[in-house]
Protein backbone atom coordinates (compact mmCIF):
# COMPACT_ATOMS: atom_id res chain seq x y z
CA UNK A 1 0.00 0.00 0.00
CA UNK A 2 2.99 1.89 0.76
CA UNK A 3 4.64 1.75 -2.12
CA UNK A 4 1.34 2.01 -4.33
CA UNK A 5 0.79 5.24 -2.60
CA UNK A 6 4.66 6.92 -3.30
CA UNK A 7 4.37 5.76 -6.79
CA UNK A 8 0.73 7.78 -7.08
CA UNK A 9 3.02 11.12 -5.35
CA UNK A 10 5.95 10.43 -7.59
CA UNK A 11 3.84 10.98 -10.67
CA UNK A 12 2.19 13.67 -9.49
CA UNK A 13 5.46 15.47 -8.93
CA UNK A 14 6.30 14.30 -12.03
CA UNK A 15 3.35 15.68 -13.74
CA UNK A 16 3.54 18.95 -12.24
CA UNK A 17 7.49 19.53 -12.30
CA UNK A 18 6.93 18.73 -16.45
CA UNK A 19 4.40 21.70 -16.49
CA UNK A 20 6.17 24.18 -14.89
CA UNK A 21 8.78 23.42 -17.45
CA UNK A 22 6.24 22.98 -20.54
CA UNK A 23 5.13 26.68 -19.18
CA UNK A 24 8.60 27.90 -19.62
CA UNK A 25 9.41 26.87 -22.86
CA UNK A 26 9.98 28.58 -26.06
CA UNK A 27 8.57 26.05 -28.17
CA UNK A 28 8.03 22.00 -28.99
CA UNK A 29 9.72 19.70 -31.38
CA UNK A 30 7.08 16.95 -31.53
CA UNK A 31 7.14 13.71 -34.22
CA UNK A 32 6.48 10.14 -34.47
CA UNK A 33 9.31 8.19 -33.62
CA UNK A 34 11.87 7.61 -36.97
CA UNK A 35 10.38 10.40 -38.60
CA UNK A 36 13.91 12.07 -39.59
CA UNK A 37 13.68 14.38 -36.06
CA UNK A 38 17.01 13.26 -35.30
CA UNK A 39 18.47 15.08 -38.11
CA UNK A 40 16.22 18.11 -37.52
CA UNK A 41 17.38 18.52 -33.93
CA UNK A 42 20.92 18.09 -35.07
CA UNK A 43 21.04 20.70 -37.34
CA UNK A 44 19.60 23.02 -34.46
CA UNK A 45 21.68 22.58 -31.80
CA UNK A 46 24.81 22.97 -33.92
CA UNK A 47 23.16 26.28 -34.98
CA UNK A 48 22.04 27.50 -31.49
CA UNK A 49 25.69 26.30 -30.40
CA UNK A 50 27.55 28.25 -33.10
CA UNK A 51 25.40 31.06 -32.62
CA UNK A 52 25.69 31.01 -28.90
CA UNK A 53 29.79 30.95 -29.52
CA UNK A 54 29.33 33.74 -32.02
CA UNK A 55 30.08 31.51 -35.06
CA UNK A 56 32.39 29.32 -33.72
CA UNK A 57 31.58 25.25 -33.41
CA UNK A 58 30.79 24.52 -30.07
CA UNK A 59 31.03 20.77 -28.33
CA UNK A 60 28.03 20.90 -26.57
CA UNK A 61 25.93 17.79 -27.07
CA UNK A 62 22.64 17.84 -28.91
CA UNK A 63 20.54 16.72 -25.72
CA UNK A 64 22.27 20.24 -24.04
CA UNK A 65 20.73 22.77 -26.42
CA UNK A 66 17.69 20.60 -27.81
CA UNK A 67 16.65 18.43 -24.50
CA UNK A 68 13.98 15.91 -24.16
CA UNK A 69 11.01 16.65 -22.87
CA UNK A 70 11.45 14.68 -19.50
CA UNK A 71 13.32 15.02 -16.09
CA UNK A 72 16.67 12.73 -17.24
CA UNK A 73 19.42 14.50 -15.56
CA UNK A 74 21.84 13.76 -18.91
CA UNK A 75 19.03 14.15 -21.52
CA UNK A 76 16.58 16.11 -20.86
CA UNK A 77 15.13 19.03 -19.50
CA UNK A 78 17.85 19.08 -16.48
CA UNK A 79 20.66 18.63 -19.11
CA UNK A 80 19.94 22.38 -20.84
CA UNK A 81 22.88 24.27 -20.57
CA UNK A 82 21.75 27.67 -22.12
CA UNK A 83 19.47 28.91 -19.60
CA UNK A 84 21.71 32.31 -19.56
CA UNK A 85 21.97 32.92 -23.10
CA UNK A 86 17.72 32.55 -23.57
CA UNK A 87 16.22 33.94 -25.96
CA UNK A 88 19.26 33.67 -28.01
CA UNK A 89 18.78 30.22 -27.44
CA UNK A 90 15.40 29.28 -27.34
CA UNK A 91 14.33 26.38 -24.82
CA UNK A 92 12.81 23.99 -27.67
CA UNK A 93 12.09 20.68 -25.71
CA UNK A 94 11.67 17.20 -28.03
CA UNK A 95 8.58 14.76 -27.46
CA UNK A 96 7.35 11.59 -29.23
CA UNK A 97 4.11 12.07 -26.68
CA UNK A 98 0.91 11.86 -27.85
CA UNK A 99 -0.89 14.71 -27.72
CA UNK A 100 -2.10 16.06 -24.16
CA UNK A 101 -3.72 19.65 -23.82
CA UNK A 102 -2.54 19.11 -20.11
CA UNK A 103 1.24 18.77 -21.21
CA UNK A 104 1.79 20.81 -24.07
CA UNK A 105 -0.18 24.16 -22.62
CA UNK A 106 -0.69 26.70 -25.13
CA UNK A 107 3.35 26.70 -26.00
CA UNK A 108 4.34 26.72 -29.62
CA UNK A 109 4.66 23.71 -31.64
CA UNK A 110 6.88 22.42 -34.74
CA UNK A 111 5.76 19.49 -35.66
CA UNK A 112 7.38 17.22 -37.72
CA UNK A 113 5.94 14.28 -40.43
CA UNK A 114 7.15 11.50 -42.98
CA UNK A 115 5.68 9.73 -45.49
CA UNK A 116 3.71 6.75 -43.48
CA UNK A 117 5.51 4.21 -45.62
CA UNK A 118 8.80 5.37 -44.29
CA UNK A 119 8.20 5.47 -41.27
CA UNK A 120 6.93 1.79 -40.96
CA UNK A 121 10.48 0.75 -42.43
CA UNK A 122 12.41 2.81 -40.10
CA UNK A 123 10.46 1.35 -36.82
CA UNK A 124 10.67 -2.20 -38.20
CA UNK A 125 14.25 -2.21 -38.70
CA UNK A 126 15.05 -0.20 -34.96
CA UNK A 127 12.55 -2.78 -33.64
CA UNK A 128 13.97 -5.74 -34.54
CA UNK A 129 17.48 -5.33 -35.17
CA UNK A 130 18.54 -1.86 -32.56
CA UNK A 131 15.92 -2.23 -29.72
CA UNK A 132 15.45 -6.24 -30.40
CA UNK A 133 11.80 -5.36 -29.40
CA UNK A 134 9.98 -7.38 -31.83
CA UNK A 135 10.46 -10.68 -33.31
CA UNK A 136 7.74 -10.73 -36.50
CA UNK A 137 7.62 -10.28 -39.94
CA UNK A 138 6.97 -7.09 -41.75
CA UNK A 139 3.60 -8.48 -42.07
CA UNK A 140 3.05 -8.58 -38.08
CA UNK A 141 4.78 -5.34 -37.56
CA UNK A 142 2.42 -3.49 -39.78
CA UNK A 143 -0.41 -4.73 -38.15
CA UNK A 144 0.76 -4.48 -34.40
CA UNK A 145 -1.36 -1.98 -32.57
CA UNK A 146 1.44 -0.92 -29.99
CA UNK A 147 4.23 -0.44 -31.99
CA UNK A 148 2.93 -0.69 -36.21
CA UNK A 149 0.48 1.03 -38.30
CA UNK A 150 -2.23 1.29 -35.66
CA UNK A 151 -0.43 2.97 -33.74
CA UNK A 152 0.88 5.84 -36.22
CA UNK A 153 -2.38 6.37 -36.90
CA UNK A 154 -3.40 6.76 -33.09
CA UNK A 155 -0.64 9.66 -32.76
CA UNK A 156 -1.69 11.37 -36.49
CA UNK A 157 -5.11 11.24 -35.18
CA UNK A 158 -4.41 13.04 -31.24
CA UNK A 159 -1.82 15.57 -33.11
CA UNK A 160 -4.35 16.52 -36.01
CA UNK A 161 -6.66 17.17 -33.34
CA UNK A 162 -4.64 19.02 -31.21
CA UNK A 163 -2.53 21.13 -33.26
CA UNK A 164 -4.84 23.38 -33.84
CA UNK A 165 -4.74 24.80 -30.16
CA UNK A 166 -1.20 26.00 -30.32
CA UNK A 167 0.99 28.23 -33.35
CA UNK A 168 2.62 25.72 -34.90
CA UNK A 169 4.94 24.66 -37.90
CA UNK A 170 4.65 21.46 -39.93
CA UNK A 171 7.55 20.42 -41.90
CA UNK A 172 8.79 16.49 -43.01
CA UNK A 173 11.46 14.65 -43.39
CA UNK A 174 10.97 14.94 -47.43
CA UNK A 175 11.15 18.40 -47.66
CA UNK A 176 14.15 18.69 -45.07
CA UNK A 177 16.04 16.41 -47.83
CA UNK A 178 15.00 18.48 -50.62
CA UNK A 179 15.59 21.54 -49.12
CA UNK A 180 17.59 21.85 -45.53
CA UNK A 181 18.63 25.29 -45.96
CA UNK A 182 14.88 26.50 -46.90
CA UNK A 183 13.24 24.62 -44.12
CA UNK A 184 15.69 25.31 -41.74
CA UNK A 185 15.22 28.84 -42.33
CA UNK A 186 11.53 29.06 -42.56
CA UNK A 187 12.04 27.06 -38.62
CA UNK A 188 14.37 28.90 -37.47
CA UNK A 189 11.96 32.39 -38.32
CA UNK A 190 9.05 30.35 -36.72
CA UNK A 191 10.74 30.39 -33.47
CA UNK A 192 12.01 34.01 -33.94
CA UNK A 193 15.84 34.53 -34.97
CA UNK A 194 16.89 35.88 -37.83
CA UNK A 195 19.01 33.42 -40.26
CA UNK A 196 22.74 33.30 -40.64
CA UNK A 197 23.59 31.61 -43.97
CA UNK A 198 26.66 30.86 -42.73
CA UNK A 199 26.21 29.29 -39.73
CA UNK A 200 23.23 27.34 -40.93
CA UNK A 201 25.05 25.63 -43.88
CA UNK A 202 27.85 25.36 -41.62
CA UNK A 203 25.70 23.50 -39.42
CA UNK A 204 23.75 21.58 -42.11
CA UNK A 205 27.36 20.26 -43.43
CA UNK A 206 27.87 19.12 -39.59
CA UNK A 207 25.11 17.62 -39.23
CA UNK A 208 25.28 15.76 -43.03
CA UNK A 209 24.06 12.42 -42.85
CA UNK A 210 26.86 10.71 -43.67
CA UNK A 211 28.58 12.18 -40.60
CA UNK A 212 25.92 11.02 -38.42
CA UNK A 213 26.21 7.56 -39.87
CA UNK A 214 29.84 7.96 -38.58
CA UNK A 215 28.99 8.73 -35.38
CA UNK A 216 26.27 6.10 -34.84
CA UNK A 217 28.36 3.19 -36.13
CA UNK A 218 31.22 4.32 -34.02
CA UNK A 219 29.01 4.08 -30.72
CA UNK A 220 26.95 0.77 -31.78
CA UNK A 221 28.64 -2.84 -31.36
CA UNK A 222 26.79 -4.23 -34.27
CA UNK A 223 28.79 -2.19 -37.12
CA UNK A 224 28.31 -4.34 -39.68
CA UNK A 225 25.09 -4.98 -39.88
CA UNK A 226 24.00 -1.50 -41.92
CA UNK A 227 19.90 -2.17 -40.66
CA UNK A 228 20.66 -1.97 -36.85
CA UNK A 229 21.54 1.70 -36.61
CA UNK A 230 19.31 4.44 -35.74
CA UNK A 231 20.77 6.50 -38.53
CA UNK A 232 20.05 3.73 -41.38
CA UNK A 233 19.76 4.65 -45.14
CA UNK A 234 18.34 8.51 -45.07
CA UNK A 235 16.79 7.61 -48.76
CA UNK A 236 13.61 9.65 -49.68
CA UNK A 237 11.28 6.94 -50.59
CA UNK A 238 13.83 4.01 -49.51
CA UNK A 239 10.96 1.78 -48.24
CA UNK A 240 9.80 0.15 -51.82
CA UNK A 241 12.92 -1.29 -51.22
CA UNK A 242 11.56 -3.32 -48.14
CA UNK A 243 8.11 -3.27 -48.56
CA UNK A 244 5.86 -5.21 -51.57
CA UNK A 245 3.26 -3.63 -53.83
CA UNK A 246 0.96 -5.55 -51.42
CA UNK A 247 2.56 -3.90 -47.85
CA UNK A 248 2.47 -0.48 -49.35
CA UNK A 249 -0.93 -0.87 -50.76
CA UNK A 250 -2.30 -1.56 -47.39
CA UNK A 251 -0.54 1.18 -45.91
CA UNK A 252 -1.73 3.37 -48.04
CA UNK A 253 -5.31 2.44 -47.83
CA UNK A 254 -5.48 1.80 -43.84
CA UNK A 255 -4.39 5.34 -43.64
CA UNK A 256 -7.06 6.29 -45.92
CA UNK A 257 -9.70 4.50 -44.13
CA UNK A 258 -8.75 5.41 -40.81
CA UNK A 259 -6.66 9.17 -40.88
CA UNK A 260 -9.23 12.21 -39.64
CA UNK A 261 -8.84 14.88 -42.27
CA UNK A 262 -6.86 17.00 -39.74
CA UNK A 263 -4.65 14.11 -39.92
CA UNK A 264 -4.35 13.94 -43.68
CA UNK A 265 -4.04 17.93 -43.66
CA UNK A 266 -0.94 17.19 -41.22
CA UNK A 267 0.30 15.00 -43.86
CA UNK A 268 -0.61 17.47 -46.79
CA UNK A 269 1.12 20.53 -44.90
CA UNK A 270 4.51 18.55 -45.11
CA UNK A 271 4.06 17.53 -49.12
CA UNK A 272 1.76 13.92 -48.85
CA UNK A 273 -1.10 14.03 -50.13
CA UNK A 274 -3.51 10.87 -49.97
CA UNK A 275 -5.50 11.04 -53.41
CA UNK A 276 -7.76 7.75 -53.72
CA UNK A 277 -5.69 5.80 -52.26
CA UNK A 278 -2.44 6.52 -53.28
CA UNK A 279 0.73 9.09 -52.66
CA UNK A 280 1.56 11.93 -54.00
CA UNK A 281 5.12 13.20 -52.64
CA UNK A 282 4.94 17.27 -53.37
CA UNK A 283 8.73 18.52 -51.47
Amino acid sequence: MLTTTLRAFQKIDTRIRMSWAASGADAFLVSYPKCGGTWLRQILSDYFNRHARCGNAGLSPMFEVLPDFDLDPARGIPAFRYTEERPSVPLVLVSHLGYRRSLFLNRPVIFMVRDPRSIIVSAYFHATRHKHCFEGNMDAFIADRKQGLPALIVYLNEWGRGLKHHENAVLSYEELTEDPAGTCTRILRFLGHTTSARELQASIDASRYDAMRELDMAGSPAAHDDESHQTRCGKVGGFADYLSDVQAELIEQTCMDWLTPAAVELLRRGGTRLVCGSYELHC
